[in-house]
């Protein structure tokens, strides 16, 4: 509920400070007086851009707050999911400095426009001429239904089955297009990985066969020069190991007289043993070379291989030869598994969307049951505003599934007649703008036996109404007021009467500036009022007694 609206510096406002009623609000004024001034304020603070420079005094920065009363809307999630501090009495500013930068402020903190359009629209419905088109539009039609029906856990289970249907189908649409893109390399992934999988790579064989190839080439340069070692270790006249052999006897005859050559003797037969050892390999290794013609040619033919896949798959290395096999297998073994990933994901769509089907059909059967009752009730509103002969007739189809939308599973239509023998068309077709405000007013009087909207204002949409019928809609109004705040910006007497606060905007002159005022009518003030509203400036005794009885009507 709004309880204060405090305006200062905008357009043709100094200063004003408005503590509203809970019930029906009235806000009546001459055209140009600054009625439509108010409201541009009061919808800065519900997030509207600030269009231009709109100063009273150019050298002042314009401020504009809202004081809500909150307590009974259940806004505490909203406030904890953006951060902010919350209060059962919400204090909503909008600040517009003198270059025309604008800042906004909930509770003390800075909030961007879009967070306070979000917060605006859960504090006030503004309905005004323009807002009737809303009436036009199936989202609208379709929220009427709900409203009634109390569909808001349906619809937001709904709305979870198509978000995940959605999500699941658009999985399954991007694992069938990878499927047809890796099955278009399979073939070429298969016979370059049965190419090198034939080819039984082992990680290091190359540089074994490299150094195999050497021996195979050089092997009897290998076997002269181990036949040479090993004759001139063992078996010249002056061999090494002869030679050992004595200087090791000759220090060991010394060894009697010397003890401290003890530990030489140790060190030389130490190496006549390893250079004996020596020998005995040199040996070995030379019985093992042998000139091989035929492996000679196998290791050339394998590292010929090799070296070919290398170069076909250009890369410099057999260990890369080795990842590159392994990479072409974990794709063949995708392609195969993909198919089993696609026949569990089409399970999984197929069950998302026969729960999404059941919600559409939970929704669409809640809806139809609703559409009676809304029919019925608009059109015992519009006889009551003099239109007895005025009818609504909703029509609802269920859609195909794949034409479901976010507001549910349906097309709506709102056809009307307001006239005996006139054919029911589409709302927007056949209403005029005051048949439109009536419908409008029905409609809304209905939403809000069921909706939470906290505050509703109307602004002037009594358009082509009057007399016993803009009595009815001031009847109306004042019933809305039971159930939530509502302001009405009207120019009507028979609406004007209906408020428990009667408002009136006015300009003055002061010095060489006009500025625009609100005041708060009292009992007698407000009889004048709306005498004036019903005769003119200079109302008669009969004028004062005709408002005197509307009010007390």
């Amino acid at each position: 509920m709004l309880n204060r609206l405090f305006i200062k510096n905008y357009a043709l406002i100094e200063n004003l400070d408005i503590q509203f009623d809970a019930g029906l609000n009235i806000i009546t004024g001459e055209t140009g007086a600054g009625k439509s001034i108010m409201m541009g304020a009061l919808g800065l603070i519900l997030g509207n851009r600030a269009e231009g420079k709109h100063f009273f005094r150019e050298d002042q920065k314009c401020v504009i707050e809202g004081f809500f009363k909150i307590n009974t809307y259940s806004l505490q999630d909203f406030f904890q999911e953006n951060d902010l501090e919350y209060d059962d009495e919400t204090i909503i500013r909008r600040e517009i400095a003198v270059d025309g930068k604008s800042r906004a402020f909930v509770n003390d903190s800075p909030v961007t426009l879009h967070v306070l359009r979000l917060l605006g629209e859960q504090l006030i419905d503004i309905h005004s001429q323009h807002a009737m088109l809303q009436l036009n539009t199936e989202r609208f039609q379709l929220m009427i239904l709900d409203s009634v029906a109390k569909n808001q856990e349906i619809l937001q289970e709904y709305k979870q089955n198509l978000s995940q249907y959605k999500q699941q189908q658009e999985s399954l649409n991007r694992l069938r297009e990878d499927i047809a893109s890796a099955n278009a390399t399979l073939d070429f992934n298969q016979f370059q990985f049965d190419e090198l999988d034939q080819a039984h790579l082992e990680d290091g064989e190359q540089e074994r066969l490299e150094a195999e190839l050497s021996q195979l080439e050089n092997a009897e340069e290998i076997k002269r020069g181990l036949l040479g070692a090993s004759h001139l270790l063992s078996e010249s006249e002056q061999s090494a190991t002869f030679s050992l052999k004595e200087s090791l006897q000759q220090l060991q005859s010394v060894e009697r007289f010397m003890p401290s050559m003890e530990e030489l003797v140790k060190r030389l037969q130490s190496v006549w043993i390893e250079v004996k050892d020596i020998v005995d390999e040199v040996s070995a290794k030379e019985q093992d070379v042998f000139m091989d013609e035929g492996r000679l040619v196998e290791v050339n033919e394998r590292l010929s291989l090799l070296y070919s896949l290398q170069k076909k798959h250009r890369v410099d290395s057999l260990s890369e030869l080795i990842t590159l096999r392994d990479e072409l297998e974990q794709k063949i073994l995708v392609v195969a598994n993909q198919g089993e990933q696609l026949e569990a994901l089409e399970k999984e769509v197929a069950k998302c969307l026969e729960a999404l089907e059941e919600a559409g059909k939970c929704l669409h059967n809640a809806r139809q049951q609703a559409m009676t009752q809304v029919e019925h009730y608009v059109q015992a509103v519009l006889a009551e505003v003099g239109m007895p002969n005025a009818q609504l007739k909703i029509e609802l189809s269920l859609l195909e599934t794949d034409k479901y939308k976010t507001t549910g599973a349906d097309d709506v239509r709102f056809l009307f007649s307001a006239n005996k023998g006139q054919p029911l068309q589409s709302i927007h077709r056949v209403a005029s703008g005051g048949e439109l405000s009536r419908v409008m007013l029905a409609v809304k009087s209905l939403v809000a036996q069921t909706s939470a909207l906290p505050t509703i204002i109307f602004d002037e949409i009594d358009t082509g109404i009057s007399g016993e019928v803009a009595l009815k809609v001031g009847e109306i109004m004042e019933r809305l007021a039971n159930n939530m705040q509502v302001l009405a910006i009207t120019h009507l007497p028979q609406i004007a009467s209906k408020g428990q606060a009667h408002f009136k905007v006015f300009k003055q002159d002061e010095g060489e500036k006009t500025k625009t005022d609100i005041t708060l009518l009292d009992k007698e003030d407000r009889v004048l009022e709306v005498a004036q509203m019903l005769s003119g400036a200079n109302p008669g005794a009969s004028a004062l007694q005709h408002a005197k009885e509307l009010i007390e009507r």
